[in-house]
């Protein structure tokens, strides 16, 4: 029964993760393309914030939904070897952004094609500070369920 509750709280764990992921990569990109257009959010200025607390959950639903199974599959990859380092984390949130990105390329739908290296390597980015935070968040512990239940001390 252990076993069981203790695979329920790292899967939930693992979501929680996730959906930090994709609103901290949906955060860099929207201050990225912030900066791109020349906003800069001044102190007391009125309407960047309420555009941020809108378009950075927005957007990342859009970055969960195209990320999901290049993520899972790191995901999968990494409690199964027990990775727990920020730097695989990362670098496997820049392999799901290029995943995407040859998705998006192959498609065959020209309006879906990324062709702006800047956007490309924005989107990148994007992708390794999702991992990074999914690494803050939830992957610090990857493979934790797999270790054997300490004996009782008292038995």
């Amino acid at each position: 029964m252990r076993r069981i509750i203790a695979y329920l709280v790292r899967f939930a764990a693992i979501l929680v993760g996730y959906a930090v992921a994709a609103l901290a990569a949906s955060a860099f990109l929207n201050v990225l393309f912030l900066g791109h257009f020349g906003y800069a959010p001044e102190p007391g200025h009125p309407t960047i914030a309420p555009a941020l607390y809108f378009s950075v959950p927005f957007i990342a639903l859009f970055v969960a939904y195209f990320g999901f199974m290049p993520a899972a599959a790191v995901i999968l990859i990494a409690e199964v070897l027990g990775r727990r380092d920020w730097l695989f984390y990362a670098l496997g949130g820049a392999i799901i952004a290029v995943i995407f990105l040859g998705f998006a390329h192959n498609i065959g739908d020209g309006e879906f094609d990324v062709t702006d290296n800047n956007v490309r390597l924005a989107l990148i980015g994007s992708g390794m500070v999702g991992g990074i935070f999914y690494w803050l968040s939830a992957g610090r512990w990857a493979g934790t369920w797999r270790r054997e239940p300490l004996p009782d001390p008292e038995s």
